[in-house]
Formats: structure tokens, sequence, C-alpha cells
């Protein structure tokens, strides 16, 4: 497919992507539940480990879910009404749309879970990986972001050796934007400083 149909394709699918991703489930849910606006604790971020901070488990279970399934379905409608290129085009821009939200001023959350729901959506097995992964630097180190870190990092490879190395150069570069999210992270954990899941902010 060719020429504008193919463009307004790829438009439509990254438009419809990213509006799914863009979608605050944790400032939704948290301001449903009457807590104070997400943005004004912890780092301020709309995710759900800062959800968390605010005391209420199921809250950031809630939140954790929507911004994975945002992600899941996206792709997965996508995929059934357009193939499988115009998913992958579509997992980009719920991505996108989860990190920068227009309605938020382009400020959203860091994108593990939106990852974790894209993964789920076009190759489930690494998707489970993703989080046994996570789940093991989690007890040995006590360090959320670290884990994120290092199973988004896992995934491109797994991906590629699962043979799909169209998803393997997506989640590539999905790995880098969730790498520069956490630079902040990533700092504190040169550092020494960073929080240990458990312990306080």
């Amino acid at each position: 497919m060719h020429g504008w149909g193919s463009w307004a394709s790829f438009a439509a699918a990254l438009a419809f992507g990213y509006l799914c991703g863009s979608i605050p489930f944790g400032l939704i849910l948290t301001r449903l539940a009457g807590t104070a606006d997400i943005r004004s604790i912890g780092s301020g971020n709309i995710g759900a480990t800062n959800v968390l901070r605010t005391g209420k488990k199921g809250l950031a279970a809630a939140t954790l879910i929507g911004d994975a399934l945002k992600g899941t379905l996206a792709v997965l409608i996508i995929e059934h009404f357009g193939g499988r290129e115009l998913a992958l085009v579509a997992a980009a821009g719920a991505f996108l749309g989860h990190l920068f939200p227009v309605w938020l001023g382009f400020k959203g959350g860091k994108g593990v879970a939106t990852y974790i729901g894209l993964l789920l959506g076009l190759a489930w097995p690494i998707a489970i990986a993703f989080c046994l992964i996570w789940l093991a630097v989690a007890a040995l180190t006590r360090y959320s972001s670290l884990a994120a870190l290092v199973a988004a990092a896992a995934a491109p490879v797994l991906l590629l050796g699962l043979g799909l190395p169209a998803e393997a150069a997506l989640f590539g570069l999905l790995t880098l934007l969730t790498w520069i999210m956490h630079r902040a992270n990533i700092g504190r954990l040169v550092q020494g400083t960073e929080s240990k899941i458990g312990k306080a902010a």
C-alpha cells in the first residue's frame, strides 16, 4: 500500500495510539478517589509508583493496570483493523501519548506500565519475561527503577531472539525513551541515593 492511503492509515494509527496512551489513569483515579492532585505528591509523576505514595495500594494497582491495558488495547484494535505494521505504529503512538499527554502540558509518566501493556499486545511471552526480570532484579536490589531499566534493556534482545526484528527495533527505541525518562533515577542509583522498595522516597 503506497501513496496518500498509506500515509492516512499511518497517521490514523499513530493518532489513535497517542490518544489511548495519553489517558492519565493516575490522575483520573486519584481525583475520583478524592486524594490530592497526584502531580503535587512525591515526584509529581502520574504513574503507579507515585500513586503508591498516596498510601492507597488499590489505586496504584488500578493505575498500573489502566496504564498497561491502554497500550494493549491500542495495538490489538489497530492490528485487528489494519494489520501488524500499523499496530507497531499505534504502539509507538501509545507510548508517546503516555510520556507526553497533550492534556497535561506534555508531562506524563515514565512509561513502564505502558511498555508492558504494549508487549502484552504484541508479544505476550516477552511481557511475561519482562515481569519476571523485573521481579528478580527488584528482589535482589530493592530498586524498582533499576528493575525496570534492566527489564527494558532485555526486552528488545528477547524479541530479536523470538524472531521479531521489527518489534525488537521498536522496543529498542522505547527502551531508549524509558531510560531517558528515568535519567534522574539513574543519577540517584549512581550516587547511591535512590529510594528502595518499601522505604519512603
